[in-house]
């Protein structure tokens, strides 16, 4: 029978839409699974076959859970605000969210046509006002919230102001910016500017001035994952450090508990790595230098305090305020140069840059506390502000990076830890040897030193022993048009929040996309946008009189704020009234599965989980973690195809006679290549752009051969497959059979499409199982033995591949299955139907046409999965091979339930052993039981 996977597909896509299959209710008895994919940015070019993995996966996974009977939640929704949209909207004039609406449109259109079972009742996307109304509610929340170290969690500011009006800041344990003291009287005399003033050092959202990366080509800040060799990712812009005040997020006062929660998450390690090392704790001590000839001290934090006489130099972060303070005339140019070069570089290049060494000396010095000694001061690009306190002491003997710096700037190297090795030459990093050169510390340990430095210092009252993150507060300004607005106006200089009724504050219309003509962001091009304090609403900017109309904030909010809790949103979508109710948040409760990207690890999956675990602070909810299981899928690797244009000519040069050449290689694009081969369409490719109208070949054999190259598949390298054109021509269940097929989920693997028959190849036979010819037919006789034991075999490889996610050796064993099936001719009801189940999550059109067929009138989806009965597998009869002095001579099959004595007895009496034995009593009978006997003679 004609398998004809276009109509299939195209029936059961629009059955499951108009019954609303996949719809999940909140009212069941059922247990709860949630599965979901991480949130698309849905683009302009659409998906290509790289894109759908990580959905086949969990799709498969999703419906798997329903047939075992769970309620499973597996929504879909959109990360729609982002920079390539603003963009287009610079270039073209075009809104945002135009360009948006658009984009997903087709997304949403591709992703129905590979048969996903989302319940598209719950989308949600970040751009719309009813979504990002409760993002901006979030924000207030965590404005009027505090980080209380002894409670170890955020609580309401009101807490923290009755605590000021008891005892100011006596006894006070809170994260904040800076060290504040004050009595109870003091901050009662306070002005109520004064107060918010104070107010803004401990919430968790605050505005400080802060070193960002500043795009100016962009208009816009830019996070680190956005930059890339110190251009901006998207445009390949110049960045530069720059100090500008700014929303932040503190993140700061979670870093140990994120770092703890960790521990309780399955998810792969080099994800867990990788947050650790971004969190980077480190314990050590606080210590501060005197500047010689100043009243400023230097305070550095060091995880050596053991090797504190070994210190000969410091170094300050190029933008540490001290720097301007103590910097000596003569110095002053050659630092003012310094400092310039170093806002060209991110933080991120900064650190990375390892072998690099450059500085200039500030002209003064500190006084180590315990030598005495003078310690020149200099700056230094891998001297960061924002870990620490900007400030190291250096010391060359025990610090690679300080003795290249070192020997750079031919300072002292003074070695205070014991080695044979020459410290002039190289530094000795070990903790394991004892303290030299080092007065009182002579002799000790690492540990033993580094608690006597730290009570030395505390009595001295210079310093603490302290535990650092490296982790910053993160920014949470954007200076663009297309994000959420931040719900603030400032009064008297002073923000303030809008008050939740008067939530959503909405994106205003724009003349224009860029920062206005006195630098502000795109929001201040707005005619309509300040808030009306009286009564409550947002009016026109013209009206600002800073009495009773104030100025909104200008910036918007950053990529990530949406996407760091829309995975609550979908537990109850459509509420006007809370972002989520508590008794569904806890019903649904962590993310079960979550399958996504590894380039996530230090943006989203770290915000999300401080999201997240604010919100439980503040008892919105009641889970700590948002995802419990995660995978990050590999990558689909593309096809590139490359032409060979001779230098300064339009002949484009076969690729076996390229060496003849002197060439250059340029991606073209996979879609001008002759079907399945290498050769080039060269008339096509004449006509695919102007430049290469006049385009002249020098042929091999007749044909233009391409290079080939195994890339990531990407626009610009011309290599993308559009998954359209695969489900036109193998259907979406090839697609997802093939995706799956390719090899294990977490690898990266390249595409071909030439793979795409076999599996093709196999649906059509599969099909045909349930024919007769061009007539449906299925038995209704009881199968044999060997017809279940293909069956269970079957479910026992499947049911362990899909819960330990090896979904590509699961499709081997459809195979298997089928050409077993197949060559019995076996087409009994009772195998066939359970086989539809078992291969309906990986593909569900034709196992729900197959159902249906079979005479069932509800979809095949929330069937139960069948069960595995072991007995089937158990062999009734063994086949021996029997082997004399090491050489099989025969095989001779017995029941299964014979014990190995009992087969050796019945060997032994073989006419055919008798025969070779000859009347000779046997050295050794070696029988290992169910699989050979071995006669010694």
């Amino acid at each position: 029978m004609f398998y004809d996977h276009q109509q299939i597909e195209k029936k059961w896509q629009k059955y499951w839409e108009e019954k609303q299959t996949y719809k999940t209710s909140n009212n069941t008895d059922k247990p709860k699974f949630y599965v979901l994919d991480m949130f698309p940015y849905p683009s302009g070019a659409g998906l290509h076959v790289g894109h759908p993995l990580g959905y086949i996966a969990s799709d498969i996974y999703a419906r798997y859970k329903r047939h075992q009977g769970f309620n499973v939640l597996h929504p879909v929704g959109y990360d729609s605000f982002g920079l390539p949209a603003e963009q287009y909207a610079i270039q073209t004039g075009q809104h945002p969210a135009i360009t948006t609406e658009k984009n997903i449109n087709r997304y949403e259109e591709q992703l129905r046509k590979i048969g996903f079972s989302f319940d598209w009742s719950r989308e949600v996307r970040t751009s719309d006002a009813s979504y990002y109304k409760w993002t901006q509610w979030i924000f207030i929340e965590l404005f009027h919230s505090w980080y209380n170290k002894d409670t170890d969690k955020a609580e309401s500011i009101s807490t923290l102001i009755k605590y000021f009006e008891e005892k100011g800041t006596e006894g006070l344990n809170a994260n904040q910016n800076d060290e504040l003291n004050f009595t109870a009287e003091e901050w009662k005399e306070a002005s109520d500017i004064d107060k918010e003033d104070i107010l803004l050092n401990y919430r968790l959202a605050y505005r400080a001035e802060t070193t960002v990366n500043w795009c100016p080509a962009l208009g816009t800040v830019l996070a680190n994952d956005e930059i890339k060799d110190g251009k901006s990712e998207r445009g390949g812009f110049p960045v530069f450090q720059k100090k500008m005040m700014q929303w932040s997020m503190r993140i700061s006062a979670y870093s140990e508990r994120l770092l703890q929660g960790l521990k309780t998450l399955d998810w792969p390690q080099p994800l867990k790595d990788a947050q650790e090392y971004w969190i980077g704790k480190s314990q050590g001590a606080q210590v501060k230098f005197n500047v010689d000839g100043h009243n400023e001290t230097v305070e550095v934090f060091t995880t050596r305090p053991d090797t504190i006489f070994g210190a000969t130099f410091m170094v300050l972060a190029p933008e540490n305020p001290l720097v301007e303070i103590i910097t000596t005339q003569e110095q002053k140019a050659e630092v003012e140069n310094y400092i310039e070069e170093t806002s060209k570089k991110t933080e991120r290049d900064r650190m990375s840059d390892v072998k690099n060494v450059s500085g200039a000396f500030t002209g003064s010095y500190a006084i180590n506390p315990f030598s005495n000694e003078k310690m020149p001061v200099y700056i230094s690009d891998y001297v960061l502000m924002g870990y620490g306190t900007g400030a190291v002491m250096a010391v060359p003997a025990h610090d690679e990076r300080d003795h290249r710096f070192a020997k750079k700037f031919n300072l002292e190297i003074k070695k205070v830890v014991e080695t044979d090795g020459d410290v002039q030459e190289t530094s000795f990093d070990s903790k394991t040897s004892v303290c030299v050169n080092s007065d009182f510390l002579n002799g000790m340990s690492y540990d033993e030193a580094k608690a006597l430095v730290i009570a030395a210092v505390e009595k001295r009252g210079i310093g603490h022993g302290t535990t650092n993150y490296r982790q910053r507060d993160a920014i949470f300004s954007r200076q663009r048009y297309w994000g959420e607005p931040v719900p603030i106006y400032y009064k008297d200089g002073m923000p303030y929040t809008l008050p939740t009724p008067a939530l959503p504050l909405e994106l205003p219309e724009v003349e224009k996309y860029l920062p206005t003509e006195d630098g502000d962001p795109p929001l201040g091009n707005s005619k309509n946008f300040a808030w009306d304090e009286a009564n409550q609403k947002v009016v026109a900017t013209y009206l600002i009189d800073d009495k009773t109309v104030f100025p909104l904030e200008l910036s918007t909010m950053p990529g990530w704020a949406g996407s760091s809790w829309y995975f609550l949103r979908y537990m109850d979508p459509n509420d006007d009234e809370v972002f989520v109710k508590k008794e569904l948040a806890d019903y649904w409760g962590q993310v079960d599965l979550y399958i996504g990207g590894s380039e996530h690890a230090t943006g989203h999956l770290l915000y999300s989980r401080f999201w997240n675990m604010f919100l439980k602070d503040r008892a919105y909810i009641n889970h700590d973690e948002p995802f419990q299981k995660l995978i990050n899928q590999g990558m689909i690797l593309g096809m590139s195809a490359f032409v060979y244009r001779i230098d300064g000519t339009n002949q484009y040069v076969s690729k076996n006679l390229s060496k003849e050449y002197k060439t250059q290689q340029i991606h073209v694009d996979v879609s001008l290549l002759k079907g399945t081969s290498d050769e080039l369409d060269t008339e096509a490719f004449k006509a695919w752009r102007p430049d290469y109208a006049n385009a002249e070949f020098i042929l091999e054999d007749g044909k233009y051969i391409t290079g080939r190259e195994v890339e990531k598949m990407s626009k610009s390298k011309y290599n993308v497959v559009n998954p359209d054109d695969i489900c036109e021509e193998y259907g979406a269940d090839g697609l997802r059979l093939y995706e799956m097929f390719l090899g294990p989920l977490e690898q990266s693997k390249p595409w071909n499409t030439q793979g795409l028959s076999g599996v093709y190849g196999f649906l059509k036979k599969f099909w045909n199982l349930y024919f007769n010819g061009d007539i449906f037919e299925v038995s209704e006789e009881e199968p044999t033995k060997a017809e279940y034991k293909i069956l269970h075999t079957l479910i026992k490889k499947v049911v362990f591949d899909i819960e330990n996610f090896s979904f590509n050796t699961s499709v081997s064993s459809f195979m298997i299955a089928v050409n077993e099936l197949q060559k019995i001719k076996c087409n009994k009801r009772n195998i066939l139907e359970p086989l539809a189940v078992i291969i309906s999550p990986y593909a569900p059109h034709i196992c729900e046409e197959l159902w249906s067929l079979l005479g069932h009138d509800t979809s095949i989806e929330f069937e139960k999965f069948p069960v595995l009965n072991e007995d089937y597998l158990v062999e009734d009869e063994i086949e021996y091979p029997v082997s004399v002095n090491g050489k099989m001579k025969f095989k001779i099959s017995f029941s299964a339930q014979l014990s190995a004595k009992e087969v050796e007895d019945l060997v032994i009496q073989d006419s055919k052993i008798q025969q070779i034995l000859e009347g000779k009593t046997p050295k050794k009978i070696i029988v290992v039981h169910h699989r050979i006997v071995n006669i010694v003679i």
